[in-house]
C-alpha cells in the first residue's frame, strides 16, 4: 500500500465514522516500530506504522487509523485530544479505535552497533568506547582531566 492509498483510506474513516472531513496529509512512516502512528499538532498531519499493516492487517491498523483521527479532530475542535482526557477516552470508545497498538518483531529488534572508536587518556589510561566518531580535543578524561587520543577499532578483534 502506498501513501496515496493510506491517505484514500484515512478520508473515508474519517466521514465515515467521525462525519468529519480529513483535510491534511496522512503518510506512511516505517522508522515507527514501537507506536502505531502519530499526529502532528501543529501541521495536522498523521503518520501510520507499515509495520502494524504488514504483521497485523488491515482491521488493526484502521482502529490505528481511527486513534489518530480522535486526536486530530478533536484537536481541532479546541477540545480534549490527549490521552488522559475523557472528550478522547470517549470519542475513541465509539468510533471503536484501539488505545494501543499491538507489538510488532522489528520494534524489539534493535541494530547494534558495535563500537568503533576508543578514547585513551594520555595522562592516566582510562580508556572509553564510543560508536560515532569525534574530536578528541573538545573533550577531557572524566577522571584526571587529561588529553585523550583516539584509535579506530578493529570489528574482527572485538568479536
Amino acid at each position: 500500500m502506498h501513501d496515496d492509498m493510506l491517505q484514500a483510506w484515512v478520508e473515508k474513516v474519517s466521514l465515515e465514522h467521525f462525519n468529519l472531513p480529513f483535510r491534511h496529509k496522512a503518510t506512511f512512516n516505517g522508522r515507527l516500530t514501537s507506536t502505531g502512528g502519530r499526529y502532528f499538532t501543529k501541521t495536522h498531519h498523521i503518520e501510520i506504522s507499515p509495520h502494524q499493516l504488514k504483521n497485523h492487517g488491515m482491521e488493526e491498523t484502521e482502529k490505528i487509523i481511527k486513534h489518530e483521527l480522535c486526536h486530530y479532530h478533536l484537536h481541532l475542535l479546541k477540545r480534549g485530544y490527549q490521552h488522559r482526557d475523557a472528550d478522547f477516552k470517549q470519542l475513541l470508545a465509539k468510533v471503536g479505535g484501539t488505545r494501543f497498538c499491538k507489538s510488532v518483531p522489528e520494534g524489539s529488534k534493535r541494530k547494534v552497533i558495535p563500537y568503533k572508536y576508543k578514547l585513551v587518556c594520555r595522562s592516566c589510561g582510562m580508556e572509553y568506547l564510543r560508536k560515532r566518531k569525534l574530536d578528541p580535543n573538545r573533550f577531557a578524561c572524566g577522571k584526571c582531566r587529561g588529553a585523550l587520543k583516539i584509535f579506530v577499532l578493529d570489528f574482527k578483534t572485538l568479536t
